[in-house]
């Protein structure tokens, strides 16, 4: 019998179907968060009339213009870096340096400088108050109580994270704390394997000290038998562990799930068959994930290969399917296992919840420089971005198969690929007190501001 951690609640989770955002509204919202998103507005109003009083309103307004132009020349300049190579790519660079040194030059010959310090100084206060206003309105999945494993069993890769087992002295900490550790003596590893028949010779909890990929192998087995999972973030990026709110700084702390613990319940993602507890990408991606010099450069391989990826010279056409949406010729898909936070647009941030039961639909289009500056500004709702919440979504392509990044291990897929979500299915062990289980720096959406600064009480 498990017992829920903490009172009950009447919180609901919203999610925006036009932007796929992710909140959790409070029954009542409380009159600080309310003055905090007034006075984030006041902060940005007082900064547009700093310029315009200062430097007289025809002056303030060409400073503004030449501001604005200055952004979409830099903007202009990243287009054409990451779609062209050769001598192109190096002008496009220069401009991407010039033109934000341009206006600055300008603003310092109208001795206008201090202007725009107390201008950036009051927007980075808008931004700081618009997002303490949202931070009540996010939470984490509900903890319960749960008697520590008594046979766990701990898959652990000694080169993932460039050595963090060794580093961390993991291996010893974990059997001194009555763990079975297995640790992976090379590529061709049978993860999958080695926890079945930890299983079979009853393990009562797997985990993983590795890559994200390696986890996600594991949870889909520990969620198959019914068992409690395990993350360690000894893996490079550790964006579950960052989710589950996880000590990515020193991995050894993850072991005091195993005798002072608390479960999640969060959700899986499906590619196909294959279980994902991240992303699934296809498209310039997955392509850049797939190529064999990827894991040894990335920086080049990527720059290599995104001039062809972006301006459609190479990989299959692709066509997305998800709910009512349909998008053909997208040059990426990111479908992720809950959505992320507003305004990530690459899977590389976090997500507020694992738990709505929902994956996150990213599609990226992008014809020309002006699709481009609307992604790198953050437009979710511009013409070259398409972000839904689905329960399933397919991707289909003019070839019998396509690349697909499963949490960054690269793979190549059958057409058409499935994606869908499993809400609730694995339990995760985590130790009862982790850095990340405050509330998660939330993304600033306008638009909930708005509706909270006006709200007389109620969310």
């Amino acid at each position: 019998m498990r017992r829920e951690l903490g009172p009950g609640r009447d919180d609901g989770v919203m999610i925006d179907p036009g932007t796929g955002g992710v909140s959790v509204l409070p029954a009542s919202t409380r009159p600080a968060q309310r003055w905090l998103a007034r006075f984030a507005f006041l902060a940005v109003a007082a900064a547009t009339v700093l310029v315009l009083a200062v430097a007289g309103l025809r002056g303030g307004v060409a400073l503004l213009v030449v501001a604005v132009a200055g952004m979409a020349a830099a903007l202009a300049g990243v287009w054409w870096f990451l779609t062209h190579r050769g001598v192109l790519r190096w002008l496009a660079a220069a401009v991407m340096v010039l033109a934000p040194l341009t206006v600055a030059v300008l603003y310092a010959r109208a001795r206008l400088v201090w202007v725009v310090v107390v201008f950036a100084l009051l927007w980075s206060a808008a931004l700081a108050a618009g997002r303490q206003a949202l931070a009540a309105s996010a939470a984490g999945p509900r903890e319960y109580d749960t008697p520590p494993p008594r046979r766990p069993y701990l898959i652990m890769n000694p080169r993932s994270g460039g050595g963090k087992v060794g580093r961390f002295d993991l291996v010893r900490k974990a059997r001194a704390l009555g763990a079975e550790v297995a640790l992976l003596d090379g590529a061709g590893t049978d993860v999958a394997g080695l926890a079945r028949q930890a299983v079979r010779q009853g393990a009562d909890l797997l985990g993983v000290a590795g890559g994200d990929g390696t986890q996600a192998l594991v949870a889909g087995i520990a969620a198959e038998h019914g068992l409690p999972f395990m993350v360690v973030s000894a893996g490079t990026r550790n964006h579950f562990a960052l989710d589950l709110g996880l000590d990515r700084e020193d991995p050894a702390t993850c072991l005091e799930a195993l005798t002072d613990g608390v479960e999640l319940r969060v959700d899986l993602g499906l590619v196909g068959s294959r279980t994902f507890v991240n992303n699934a990408s296809f498209g310039a991606y997955a392509a850049v994930v797939q190529s064999p010099a990827y894991r040894d450069d990335k920086t080049r391989t990527t720059l290599d290969l995104l001039p062809g990826l972006l301006t459609g010279q190479r990989g299959p056409g692709l066509r997305l399917s998800a709910g009512d949406t349909v998008v053909a010729g997208p040059q990426a898909v990111l479908i992720s296992n809950n959505p992320y936070a507003t305004g990530d647009i690459a899977g590389l941030g976090h997500r507020p919840r694992l738990d709505t039961g929902v994956l996150g639909v990213l599609a990226v289009t992008v014809h020309h420089a002006f699709d481009a500056a609307g992604l790198v500004r953050g437009r979710r709702r511009s013409g070259a971005l398409t972000v839904v919440t689905a329960d399933e979504a397919v991707i289909d392509a003019d070839a019998p198969s396509v690349p697909v990044g499963v949490d960054g291990e690269a793979l190549t897929m059958p057409t058409p690929v499935r994606c869908a979500i499993r809400p609730g299915a694995l339990r995760v062990r985590v130790p009862r007190r982790r850095p990340g289980t405050g509330v998660p720096r939330p993304e600033l959406d306008w638009t909930r501001l708005r509706r909270l600064a006006l709200s007389g009480g109620r969310a």
